[in-house]
């Protein structure tokens, strides 16, 4: 009797233990995972937009992929400074 009561504790304990170790886990430890990722990706974009800003920004052609689909993307103050330059004598 008294180590079926033991085996009983003892499986409680297990369970309550298993218990806590998945609370923490979804309270603490995966929101923090999650926030990372998250985090990172948000970087990668914002590089990413930066990047063909600053090309455009530079009278450069950015080509832009997705897919099959490719357009070049060009700043349009570089167009009407070429069309101003076209335009003066």
């Amino acid at each position: 009797m008294v180590n079926r009561t033991k085996a009983i504790i003892a499986l409680l304990v297990l369970i309550i233990v298993v218990l806590a170790g998945i609370i923490v886990y979804t309270l603490v430890i995966r929101p923090s995972i999650t926030g990372y990722t998250t985090h990172a990706q948000q970087q990668g974009v914002d590089f990413a937009i930066l990047s063909i800003m600053q090309r455009a920004a530079q009278c450069q052609t950015v080509p832009l992929t997705f897919g099959n689909t490719t357009i070049n993307l060009v700043a349009i103050e570089c167009l009407q400074q070429g069309q101003q330059k076209q335009t003066e004598p």
